[in-house]
C-alpha cells in the first residue's frame, strides 16, 4: 500500500483539517527526518489556499478543531497554517492554547517562511517591535479615509507586522488599521 492510500485509510477520505469529503487527496508535509515521508489528507479547498498563500479566513477557523488532532503532522500542518494567519486575533488565540513538544515545535518551525530577511520594525525610540507587542499612539492621528482620529496615548495591543517595516497593523477603536511605526512607542 502507497503512502497515499495509507493517507487517505487513516483519515477516512476526508480532509484532516476541514473534514470536507470533496476531492481530497494526501499533501506532503516537509518532514523532520529526510528519509521519512509526513503526509497530511487534504481538500481541494485547503490545497489551493495553502499552495497559493492566498487564505480565506473564514475557512480556517476550522483549524480550531485540527490542532487538536491525533497525527503530530496534522499539528504541524495546523501550526504552520495559524502562524500565517496570525494578523487574525483568532489565529493568535488559537496558537496561544496549542500544545506541541518541543520536537514538534521545532519541525513545525522549520517549514515556516523566512522572515528574518526583512528589516525589522521600530517604534519611534528605535526599539524593535515584534508581533504581538503592544504599542501606545505618541501623536493625534487622522485616519486617512475617515473621520477617525487615533488620540494621542491610544493603547494599541496585539500588533501584527507588515511587509513594509514603517507599518503595524492594530485594533484603533474596534477598526483594524494600518500605523506608521513612527507615531509609535512600545509599551
Amino acid at each position: 500500500m502507497s503512502y497515499q492510500e495509507q493517507v487517505l485509510k487513516r483519515a477516512k477520505n476526508s480532509c484532516e483539517l476541514c473534514k470536507s469529503t470533496e476531492k481530497v487527496s494526501s499533501y506532503l508535509v516537509s518532514g523532520k527526518l529526510e528519509d521519512t515521508i509526513y503526509a497530511a489528507c487534504v481538500c481541494s479547498t485547503c490545497l489551493t489556499q495553502i499552495e497559493s498563500g492566498e487564505f480565506d479566513e473564514h475557512h480556517w477557523r476550522c483549524l480550531n478543531d485540527s490542532m487538536w488532532h491525533p497525527e503530530v503532522v496534522v499539528q504541524v500542518l495546523t501550526y504552520r497554517l495559524l502562524c500565517q494567519l496570525k494578523d487574525y486575533d483568532w489565529a493568535i488565540e488559537m496558537l496561544e492554547m496549542m500544545y506541541l513538544d518541543e520536537d514538534n515545535i521545532e519541525w513545525a518551525k522549520s517549514g515556516l517562511p523566512d522572515e528574518d530577511n526583512r528589516e525589522p520594525t521600530r517604534d519611534s525610540n528605535g526599539t524593535q517591535l515584534f508581533a504581538g507587542d503592544n504599542v501606545s499612539v505618541i501623536k493625534d492621528l487622522k485616519v486617512k479615509g475617515s473621520s477617525m482620529v487615533a488620540k494621542q496615548g491610544t493603547a494599541v495591543r496585539g500588533i501584527s507586522l507588515t511587509d513594509n517595516p514603517e507599518h503595524i497593523e492594530g485594533r484603533v477603536n474596534g477598526t483594524r488599521i494600518v500605523l506608521l511605526s513612527c507615531y509609535l512607542k512600545k509599551m
